[in-house]
């Protein structure tokens, strides 16, 4: 394939590099005629481990080339990669002004053209930027999107001093866009790699690097701060976290990594709270472990605001307990939330068919006691009748079957879902609470 690629930094010089490997002819773009002579002359324009070789390879072999002209570069290509910088600004927005101007020259180059041509996005963007990047070339070609030519979100996830190694072992390469052939298009790029190629929306390709990005730091703050912890208690934090990834079940999977609702129970909070309490008694500031049970109430308080806004008053929640299977109401959040409806004048009908207030016992009971001291008078055995006499339905167990209650659902004035049950989200009146 006939590939021109927008910047000749970083990204944009290990993929002419690794394209050019798999046999593709890749004919690099950049204002900086510097670059442009180091390409043209089989170098590199950065340091990385193996870019020597591959550019100097790709050469040799007539694959690689460089130019300032725009016009050029498309004409010849079948498709265009965008790999120029999108710098941050000093309040945190990402400076688009380079990827705008791209599309720009762009739209302008494709008046002359009359075959379909490919625009794919590589560079680190915020959701909406494909949007517009394609609206941009449409009013400066005179050309259709989808027609004339597409714009695909193809992000990549290259580390610096493993870049080239990283080109061709990703964990999952992504495609997004809204032209078939456009897609399949890149996807072709990369069948040779030994990785799945996951085809998704334009928005989920696009912050899928900042979700990714975001959490990578999240993972060095939250290790950085037991650490600290270890350390001021004289314990070997190496022991603790190869401990800890050693559980690929709970700890290095995908267990608790699905949006939903507030964690609660009688381990989760107890235990976040003694490991920031051992901190703070050692002297140590942990903003990572501390703020996690504000970011909980906020999620928590989220669901308040959901049924406030319905405008009604009348309540049936389906799951009290703090999951599906049990009875154990202690620190659920579903009874705080309940406890926070009642506590505002709601009317509250609960169901939940494992919890049976003669069967609590011990600290469960004292803490539904303390808690919801009136709870019999919300408790309800029969949930047909429950969402039949409420206006808003909550769901809080993944175990609810809405089959046979579908034709109750469908007018109720709101189902609020706080786990994501499938069946539910084609209802008119359906609201995932953060979905």
């Amino acid at each position: 394939m006939k590939i021109s690629i927008f910047g000749l930094g970083y990204v944009g010089c290990v993929s002419l590099g690794c394209l050019a490997k798999n046999g593709h002819e890749v004919i690099g773009v950049d204002v900086s005629n510097f670059k442009i002579e180091l390409i043209n002359n089989g170098r590199p324009t950065i340091q990385e481990k193996d870019i020597n070789e591959i550019i100097g390879e790709g050469f040799e072999k007539g694959r690689i080339s460089a130019t300032p002209f725009v016009e050029e570069a498309v004409l010849n290509t079948e498709v265009s990669i965008i790999c120029v910088g999108t710098p941050p600004s000093s309040n945190g927005h990402l400076n688009l002004s380079y990827i705008f101007k791209t599309a720009e020259q762009i739209g302008k180059a494709l008046r002359a053209k009359d075959s379909f041509h490919t625009v794919v996005i590589r560079s680190t963007v915020i959701p909406g930027t494909n949007r517009r990047y394609g609206d941009i070339i449409e009013e400066f070609s005179g050309k259709k999107r989808g027609v004339d030519f597409s714009v695909v979100s193809n992000p990549e996830f290259l580390r610096e001093g493993t870049a080239v190694h990283d080109y061709y072992h990703p964990a999952v390469t992504v495609v997004g866009g809204d032209n078939t052939f456009a897609m399949e298009q890149v996807a072709s790029l990369y069948r040779c790699l030994d990785a799945p190629i996951e085809i998704t929306d334009v928005k989920v390709a696009e912050i899928i690097k900042y979700v990714n990005n975001s959490f990578h730091a999240l993972k060095i703050a939250f290790s950085n701060e037991v650490g600290a912890i270890c350390k001021s208690l004289h314990i070997d934090p190496f022991k603790v976290m190869e401990l800890f990834c050693k559980d690929t079940r709970l700890n290095i999977s995908t267990a608790y990594l699905k949006p939903g609702f507030a964690f609660g129970g009688s381990c989760l909070p107890k235990d976040l709270k003694g490991l920031v309490t051992l901190g703070h008694d050692n002297y140590l500031d942990t903003p990572i472990l501390s703020v996690i049970n504000s970011s909980n109430e906020q999620h928590r308080r989220k669901a308040f605001e959901l049924i406030n806004d319905t405008g009604k008053k009348n309540i049936c929640m389906v799951g009290l307990s703090f999951k599906e299977g049990t009875d154990d109401l202690r620190f659920s959040p579903f009874v705080e939330l309940a406890e926070t409806l009642i506590g505002k004048g709601y009317h509250v009908t609960i169901y939940d068919e494992y919890v049976c207030l003669s069967k609590l016992i011990g600290a469960n009971k004292a803490y539904i006691n303390e808690r919801l001291p009136h709870l019999s008078e919300h408790l309800s055995n029969n949930l047909e009748q429950s969402i039949a006499e409420n206006d808003v339905v909550i769901i809080s167990h993944r175990n609810f079957d809405p089959k046979q209650y579908q034709h109750l659902l469908k007018d109720k004035t709101a189902i609020i879902d706080l786990v994501r049950i499938h069946d539910l989200e084609a209802l008119p009146n359906y609201e995932g609470i953060c979905w």
